[in-house]
């Protein structure tokens, strides 16, 4: 399986399970500071993992670098009400893995 697979792969079960933690946890309401950008990550990785090979590999790069800027915002968020986000952590872990795998591997460079 190439890195592109499992980023794709990665970058949907990230923004589908990022999606459904706003239901279990009352974040689905207007005042929620993170409920955009919580939306706008799980659209980008959507639509960078239907990109065609040569567009998804910059396009999830980015994805995940913008979803890894939110979900550690997420986590310092909860740090400072001295709790533990864990559902952000492994979210941000996540994305900081796929993004260092995706330029390691070279697969984010321009064609």
């Amino acid at each position: 399986m190439t890195t592109l697979k499992i980023g794709r792969g990665a970058a949907v079960l990230l923004s589908l399970g990022t999606f459904a933690f706003l239901f279990p946890t009352g974040s689905w309401r207007a005042d929620n500071l993170f409920l955009v950008p919580d939306l706008i990550l799980c659209a980008a990785l959507l639509v960078a993992a239907a990109l065609p090979d040569r567009m998804a590999a910059p396009a999830l790069l980015a994805a995940y670098c913008f979803s890894a800027g939110v979900l550690v915002t997420a986590v310092a968020s909860y740090a400072v009400d001295g709790r533990l986000g864990i559902g952000s952590l492994i979210g941000a872990s996540g994305a900081l893995i796929m993004t260092t795998l995706l330029l390691r591997t070279g697969q984010a460079e321009p064609a």
